[in-house]
Formats: C-alpha cells, sequence, structure tokens
C-alpha cells in the first residue's frame, strides 16, 4: 500500500480525549490560573501614560511651537556641512539685527507646517540648500524635495522666503536644487522676499555667500519695517563647562553618536550610526611615480550591510596627531581637559557643537575640521583676541565685502592654503580661548569613495581606490589631505590591533543597466576607473552565471605605463576571459603629445556611435569634474554630430536626452 506522509502507520483504538480536548482544557486551566495570581496587583496605568505624555511625536516634528519664541527660521540641506554652516552663520545674524533665528535640518521636522508660518509675527524662512551628485537633493532634504514635488494643492500663501543656493559651475545641472526650491514655492504661493543667491565653489564660495548676506539683511529690515540694530559684538552659543570629576564612561571618545557606540556595534549602520570595518588589505596600486595610489579593502562581515556596483562608501577620518598637538602647544592649553560647550538657547534641537562631554583632543581630533582654510566669520569672531590692533583690523577686514577685504582673505587665506594653525602661527598676537575656537569650527565630514568592488563576488568586502593628497602651499607648508593620509597608514595590524575605519554606505544613481543585454561604455581615467573595477567584476560575474552580456567597454588613462596604470593586471585578466569586450587605454605622458581619453574616444569613433545609436549602450563617466567630465562631453558631441550627421545643437540635445533616460550618468568630483 502506499502511504502518504501524513497517513498514521498503526491505527490505535480511539483515546477518550482527542488532543484538540487536551489543548483546550490546558489553555482554559492557563487562563484561570493566570486571572488569579495576576489580578490582584495593581496595573500601572499612570506610569504608561506619563511617559507618553512627556514627549508627544507633535512636539518632536514641530517648528512652529518652537517659533513662538522667534521668527526666522533657516532651513539648510547639507552634504558637507557648508550648507548647515551657513544656516547657523544667518541664525545667529538675526539676534544682530534684533531678531531671534534658529537653524533647522528639514529631515527632523513636518514641513507641511511652512503654511502655518503665517501665524508668527514677522515670519521668514530662510533655504541654504545644496545641490548633491547630478542635481540631486542633498540626504537630508530628500523628504522635503520629494514633499514639494507631490503636493500641489499646498497653500503658502503665508510664507515669507528666501533661498541661497549652493552649487558648483563645474557640474552640469549647477544649483539645481536652490532653483528648484526658490521656484516650487512661488509657485505654491509664497512671497519671495529677496532674491535667490547662487553661491559657486568653482569660484569662491565663502565671497558669493557674504555678498548676498550683506544686502540680503538691509532688505529684511526695510521688508518687515525694523530698525537694524547692526550690532557688531560677538555673539556666543555655547557656554563652556569644564568637568573636574567625571567617570570617564560618560566621555565622548570619537564616537559620531551614540555613546559607546564604537564598543558595542548594532545595526542597522549610517551616518550616525558607522560600522567599524577592519581593514584587510592596503596596498599601493602605482609601480613608480611621486604619488602614492593605494587599494583597501574593509570587512564588513556581520554588519548586515548591503551594497551594489557603483555606491558610494562613506569613511569618517581623523586629523593628523601632530597638528592637535601644535594646536594644544600654540594656545597653551592642556588638551586632556574634559569639557562640555553647551547651546545658551534652550529652544535649540543642537544642544552641542559636537558630541559632549569630551575633551579637546578629541574634540579637535574627531569632531573639528582644523585643515581648512577657515571661513570669514570665524576670522571675524577671532579678532577681538587679537592684542596687536593691526592684526584685529585685518581680520575684520577679510571679513567685510570691501574689495581690499576680499583680496586680502582670497590672498592671504585661500590662496596660502592658511589653516587655523597656520593664522595663529603667522599672527603671533592672536590667541583665542580654545573653547571658543571649538565653537566657531565647523564640523569634521565624512569623505565619500566610489566603491571598487562589486557586492556579487565580494559581498563582504567593500573596495577604496584613492590617491594621497599631499601639496606644498605658498607658505612653504607640507598639507596634508585628512582622510587619504589616515587611510595610508590604516596598515593591516596596528600593534597587533586590527586597524578599523567607521564607514556607511551611501546609495548612488550609478548603476549598470536593468538589462545584461545593453552594452556598457566606460570612461575613467586613475582614480575615476574605481567603480568600474565593480561594474567589470560584475559583468564577468553574469557572464559566469550563463547571463547573455552586452559589450563591456573600457577608456581608462593614466600618466606613464610603467608608473600608473592602476590595476593594469585585473584589467588585462578582465580583457582576456572577455570580461571586458575592448580596453582602450590612453598614457598621456609616454610620448611627446599629449594623449587622453577623449582622444580614444574620438579614435574610435564609429564603433562609439554603433554602440550608442544602435545598441542602447549606457555610458558611464567617472572621475575629474573641471576637465577631463567637460573633455568628455564634447567628444560625445562631436561623435554624434560627424557620425549622426546633426548639427551641433542637435548632437547637444541628442546627449542631453540620453542623460535625462538615465543613459549617460557621472559620478564626478572637483
Amino acid at each position: 500500500v502506499h502511504m502518504t506522509e501524513d497517513e498514521p502507520l498503526f491505527l490505535s483504538p480511539t483515546p477518550l480525549f482527542s488532543n484538540l480536548d487536551i489543548f483546550l482544557f490546558s489553555l482554559i486551566v492557563g487562563i484561570v490560573i493566570y486571572w488569579f495570581m495576576f489580578r490582584k496587583k495593581p496595573e500601572p496605568v499612570p506610569e504608561f501614560k506619563k511617559i507618553e505624555t512627556q514627549a508627544p511625536s507633535t512636539r518632536e516634528t514641530s517648528f512652529i511651537e518652537k517659533m513662538k519664541k522667534m521668527n526666522i527660521i533657516v532651513f539648510y540641506g547639507s552634504q558637507t556641512g557648508t550648507g548647515e554652516e551657513f544656516a547657523n552663520r544667518l541664525s545667529k545674524d538675526a539676534q544682530r539685527y534684533g531678531m531671534k533665528g534658529m537653524a533647522a535640518d528639514p529631515e527632523e521636522y513636518d514641513m507641511a507646517e511652512l503654511s502655518r508660518l503665517s501665524e508668527i509675527e514677522n515670519s521668514l524662512a530662510i533655504f541654504c540648500m545644496a545641490t548633491y551628485g547630478e542635481g540631486d537633493p542633498t540626504d537630508n532634504a530628500q523628504d522635503f524635495y520629494d514633499w514639494l514635488q507631490e503636493n500641489d494643492d499646498e497653500e503658502l500663501s503665508g510664507l515669507n522666503y528666501t533661498v541661497f543656493a549652493l552649487g558648483n559651475k563645474t557640474y552640469e545641472h549647477y544649483n539645481a536644487m536652490g532653483k528648484y526650491v526658490d521656484k516650487r514655492l512661488e509657485e505654491l504661493g509664497a512671497k519671495r522676499i529677496f532674491d535667490l543667491g547662487l553661491g559657486d565653489d568653482d569660484g569662491n564660495l565663502e565671497e558669493d555667500f557674504v555678498s548676498w548676506r550683506e544686502q540680503f539683511w538691509p532688505a529684511v529690515c526695510e521688508h518687515f519695517g525694523v530698525e537694524p540694530l547692526g550690532d557688531e559684538s560677538s555673539i556666543r552659543q555655547y557656554e563652556l563647562k569644564v568637568h573636574t570629576d567625571i567617570n570617564m564612561n560618560k566621555v565622548y571618545s570619537g564616537e559620531i553618536g551614540r555613546l559607546k557606540s564604537f564598543e558595542v556595534q548594532k545595526p542597522p549602520f549610517d551616518s550616525k550610526n558607522p560600522f567599524l570595518a577592519p581593514v584587510t588589505v592596503n596596498r599601493r596600486l602605482n609601480k613608480g611615480g611621486e604619488r602614492h595610489l593605494m587599494h583597501l579593502e574593509l570587512d564588513i562581515t556581520g554588519s548586515k550591510i548591503r551594497y551594489e556596483s557603483g555606491d558610494h562608501v562613506a569613511v569618517f577620518p581623523t586629523n593628523d596627531s601632530a597638528l592637535v598637538n601644535k594646536l594644544g602647544q600654540v594656545l597653551g592649553v592642556d588638551l586632556d581637559v574634559v569639557i562640555s560647550l553647551n547651546n545658551l538657547d534652550e529652544e535649540s534641537n543642537k544642544k552641542h557643537p559636537f558630541p559632549c562631554p569630551t575633551t579637546y583632543r578629541t574634540a579637535l581630533t574627531h569632531y573639528l575640521d582644523i585643515t581648512q582654510p577657515p571661513r570669514t566669520n570665524v576670522l571675524y569672531e577671532l579678532a577681538q583676541y587679537a592684542t596687536d590692533s593691526k592684526d584685529q583690523e585685518n581680520l575684520r577686514k577679510m571679513a567685510s565685502s570691501s574689495p581690499e577685504g576680499k583680496s586680502l582673505y582670497q590672498n592671504w587665506v585661500l590662496d596660502a592654503c592658511r589653516n587655523i594653525l597656520a593664522i595663529l602661527e603667522d599672527m603671533p598676537s592672536l590667541r583665542p580661548p580654545i573653547d571658543h575656537l571649538c565653537e566657531l569650527l565647523p564640523r569634521l565630514q565624512a569623505r565619500y569613495y566610489s566603491i571598487a568592488s562589486s557586492s556579487k563576488v565580494h559581498p563582504n568586502s567593500i573596495h577604496i581606490c584613492a590617491v594621497v593628497v599631499e601639496y606644498q602651499t605658498k607658505t612653504g607648508r607640507l598639507n596634508k589631505g585628512v582622510a587619504t593620509n589616515w587611510l595610508k597608514n590604516k596598515l593591516i595590524s596596528d600593534n597587533g590591533h586590527k586597524s578599523m575605519v567607521p564607514m556607511y554606505i551611501r546609495k548612488s544613481q550609478f548603476r549598470l543597466p536593468f538589462k545584461a543585454t545593453n552594452p556598457v561604455l566606460m570612461v575613467g581615467p586613475g582614480t575615476g576607473i574605481a567603480p568600474f573595477v565593480g561594474f567589470i567584476q560584475e559583468r564577468g560575474w553574469l557572464k559566469e552565471q550563463g547571463k547573455e552580456v552586452g559589450e563591456t567597454v573600457m577608456y581608462f588613462g593614466c600618466r606613464h605605463k610603467n608608473e600608473d596604470y592602476l590595476y593594469q593586471e585585473e584589467l588585462e585578466e578582465a580583457e582576456k576571459n572577455a570580461a571586458l569586450t575592448q580596453l582602450n587605454v590612453a598614457f598621456s605622458r609616454d610620448q611627446e603629445h599629449k594623449v587622453y581619453v577623449q582622444h580614444l574616444l574620438k579614435a574610435n569613433k564609429e564603433h562609439v556611435w554603433k554602440l550608442i545609436h544602435s545598441e542602447n549602450a549606457h555610458i558611464y563617466i567617472c572621475g575629474d569634474a573641471r576637465n577631463m567630465a567637460k573633455d568628455v562631453q564634447l567628444a560625445f558631441y562631436e561623435i554624434a554630430e560627424e557620425q549622426g550627421e546633426m548639427t551641433r545643437s542637435q548632437a547637444t540635445d541628442y546627449i542631453k536626452k540620453l542623460m535625462t533616460k538615465g543613459r549617460y550618468s557621472q559620478d564626478v568630483w572637483s
């Protein structure tokens, strides 16, 4: 007899109670016992209620509640901290003009409340909006951007606003986010009370901001009929508390978010909770030359971190300890004092400028940017501490918008690449209190790198390709890039300990085509090759899975074949096993006339045009935005013009259309 699995092998007499009876009987007995055991206990309802009323969710996301004591709110969309910095400066300015303002992260608030700003007398919303990547909003402004796009019936007629946009002219979509917010708010009925400001980081962003701000405040005062106080004195935002007797377990030692988060790691990992990844490989990529190009591998085993080819890895570097020690010496302070800087404005969501309590050493090592040339507002606030009147005058002049002041700041600070230490060394009369300096310096930001691996091939590791930044300044100092020098020194074993890198993943739009049969055409000279190492690995993996894969074409460029031909072995191996169908390499300095990737593209114009026009190829550009990306784009215009028999404007439209269709993607930096 054929038996199925759930038929009994032996037939037994019918039991007195079935299993269901026994189960129901046990359940009833259990409930009765539970009732008698626990019913007498007082119900802790009041406790629950008390907990609930402490923090109703409306309080957390409502900026209107906070604004009942002020009239100006400055929202910022910021990826690298500059937008946030400008927002803080504007909210501080408000005080100088007899008003009260606060800086606010749109991610933390319910932006639908903009329509209620009319309830606040003389209210004004300022938006400092940076553009990131290919005309995208910054991560913290993404929800606000989506909200603006989706809500056509929003009525914002009671909203007074102005926008200052932060961008970079070398990018295709210059200041797209700021321009969009400015236009969209007007469409929804809001009233623009001062013209859109456009800041260009390719030129002089600081100067653009200062010039805009100098005209903006008088216009605000006039609009609200307020007498400008123009109080030029320094305004402290935080007060210092020195902790003489504190349990060191309560002191931050470099964590980004939660205290002790580096000791007890809990997923999910993100910008506020980075994962500590051990470094498993750190090797020099170039065979010669003065530069140091490197390949690192970070182990993400057990982190639950997922990534796709084309994503970015963000790492949190630390400043050079020699720089930190020198700062301590110049200012004559004990860097190991435990301190807190507490916000004087109790309404503010930002209780401290960086995680507190901590030591000055930790703040200057992990939390503050001490290598960038300081912005003019920092010089202005520090001027009061210079004992030499000439120094005081020069510091104030550099913060003004006078042509002489602008030129002095450009030459003495920016062109000379003077960081805060260099300024203190070259101005012996300037010795500010370290707590005020720590209040003024911007936060040290995470650095982003294009991931040089595919998660299909390397699910538990993330690869980074970078060039170490090091250069001589006009004053004869050696300036070193914070993150690349820090990464260079991340040896596999540091005195028997693993070297760790705090990191998280930032998703990107830089993606391989959904259909593997689409050809891909990759252009990535220098470290711009990074994402394409991942792309090539992935196309090879797809082939191994038996998938039909379209042509995979690489255009790489470097200076000398024998010096900086990055990933030469990997690329040649990929070409040998047909993961790469064509490898084109431009060695710019191996012959008298320079040869770059765009020259090779034009030399292969028939093949390039066939891939784009007939075979639906996806084009990817990675690397330098200022020259390379523009020259390559120009080459594509010329190929379309010549091979497609178009006028220049038709050819331009053709390539721009590829961009809107997601067939021409760029991952570029300047």
